[in-house]
């Protein structure tokens, strides 16, 4: 509540940051105050996680400087920014996934005994105490490779408690959390700003932010164009400041499909995990899965792609059935899959945003009997996504580490397409994309759908699955429990029959 905020912690004065000639920030200054929540929002490549790497010491200004406590600091390396008290939870998380999570937490820290070795037992006591604060019943010893999004993410805030931070940067926190993962993570950044931290909350969710944070600084192409109390800004205010304009409906009027059905499930199971799942899916047509996490929809994904095995029922493609062992068999039958796992199994953030977009498709581009590539037809293609798309790049050549997150997602995109598929299954496909971009991806596969590409739409924002599909299946413990259409699309029947709650308010 902004009658805790105190004086100013933090500051960015004058900051400017170069990449190879591209300014994206420009003489940025923002004061953070002591014990605030403060929202910081923007469109995919607006600067946020820069300014946030500057503070953090992932990145140095071209010029400007950082003050702490009112004295300016240098903030060379992570291990600076953690030597001042300040600690970032990034949005790809930075743990070491064989190791348990008492060496996570005190990683390049460790507590050593008298004679100088590894003090195993204080730092799993410690990491105890720091998790039993935050009221989270994890094991010290857990290997985090085994270990969900959610209780990652606590780990990483379990580590900036261990480092004694008096700031606490996190970026996109919920995008890979549930709702119930949400409430309980807004409690606890809510508890850790009553204990006197100060929290930086990055984010897209702009009702999110309306909702935990106390003001809000808004950055768009670079500058910092509003800073207000939250109380002083609606949600569509923040959107329109964002992308500098007014904005219409973020849906595009939806397609009505054609008759013909292009592919169906018939009584597919995989055991434990998807039982008897039966569904067609038409030409032009976009078919929402709708349900909570856990409910089975990527594993349906999973399936179609051949990465899960099923012990009954088959695929059809107009009226043929598919053999669907491998991911190839599933390109090779023009079905192609965006992947909700961005970085796990989308991209190649080592590659070029040629080399990803062409990653699956790239014997397309070979047109002699010598299999030599077309460089000039793949550029030109790709060029045509950049420009589509709005891809933010300064080159093709430009290699993904350096995209923002929503810009990897365009590309994610446009590989998953480039296949030229007439299936295409997209797994939460605007998941950490401002509201722009996910203008963007929604008019794209509208598009995709009135050209007759069938899209099989997996979704957790209700919102998108209301404001996109045509049909909508709703799942369940691994079934489909009902199959929705028209004005029955609605968030209390979609969230009535994913809980089960119709059937016990029937009962």
């Amino acid at each position: 509540m902004s009658g805790t905020m105190g004086d100013v912690i933090l500051r960015a004065e004058g900051i400017n940051k170069d990449f190879g000639g591209v300014l994206v920030l420009k003489d940025v200054s923002l004061d953070v105050r002591r014990g605030e929540i403060l929202g910081i929002i923007g469109e995919n490549g607006a600067g946020k996680s820069t300014l946030m790497k500057i503070m953090s010491g992932i990145y140095q200004p071209t010029s400007g400087k950082v003050l702490m406590e009112g004295k300016s600091v240098r903030i060379d390396t992570a291990i600076d920014a953690r030597r001042l008290g300040i600690s970032l939870v990034p949005q790809e998380f930075n743990l070491i996934r064989d190791l348990p999570v008492y060496n996570n937490v005190f990683l390049g820290s460790e507590l050593r005994t008298r004679l100088g070795l590894l003090d195993k037992e204080a730092m799993k006591a410690r990491t105890r105490e720091l998790l039993a604060e935050l009221n989270v019943t994890i094991d010290p010893e857990a290997r985090i490779e085994r270990m969900s999004a959610a209780e990652k993410q606590m780990v990483e805030i379990c580590k900036s408690l261990a480092f004694e931070a008096s700031v606490l940067i996190m970026d996109e926190p919920t995008t890979m959390l549930t709702t119930y993962e949400i409430d309980i993570l807004f409690g606890l950044v809510r508890k850790l700003r009553e204990r006197g931290m100060t929290i930086i909350y990055i984010s897209h969710k702009l009702k999110e932010v309306k909702a935990l944070c106390d003001r809000v600084a808004i950055l768009r192409d670079g500058v910092l164009v509003h800073e207000s109390p939250i109380a002083d800004i609606s949600v569509l205010e923040m959107a329109q400041r964002m992308v500098g304009r007014e904005l219409g409906s973020i849906f595009p009027a939806k397609h009505e499909p054609g008759e013909d059905v292009v592919f169906e499930a018939r009584g597919v199971t995989v055991p434990g995990l998807v039982e008897d799942i039966s569904f067609t899916l038409r030409k032009g047509e976009i078919l929402g899965l709708a349900g909570l996490v856990g409910a089975g929809r990527t594993e349906v994904a999973e399936t179609i792609l051949g990465l899960r095995k099923k012990s009954a029922g088959e695929f059809l493609k107009n009226g043929v059935v598919l053999a669907l062992d491998e991911p190839a068999d599933a390109v090779a039958s023009g079905i192609s899959y965006l992947s909700e796992d961005r970085q796990g199994a989308g991209i190649v953030t080592g590659f070029t945003v040629t080399e990803n977009i062409t990653l699956v498709s790239l014997a397309n581009y070979c047109r002699s009997l010598l299999r030599l590539i077309d460089k000039g037809g793949e550029r030109k293609k790709v060029q045509g996504y950049v420009d589509s798309f709005r891809i933010k790049t300064e080159s093709l050549d430009k290699r993904l580490e350096n995209l923002s997150g929503g810009n990897q997602q365009k590309v994610s995109l446009a590989k998953s397409i480039d296949t030229e598929p007439d299936i295409l299954i997209v797994d939460e496909p605007t998941r950490g994309v401002d509201v722009s971009a996910k203008h963007e991806i929604y008019l794209f596969i509208n598009d995709l759908a009135k050209k007759g590409i069938s899209c099989l739409f997996i979704s957790s924002e209700l919102e998108e699955v209301i404001g996109m599909c045509n049909r909508v299946l709703v799942m369940r413990d691994g079934k489909i429990a009902a199959t929705l259409e028209g004005r029955d699309i609605n968030e209390e029947d979609i969230m009535f029959n994913a809980t089960g709650a119709r059937e016990e308010f029937a009962s």
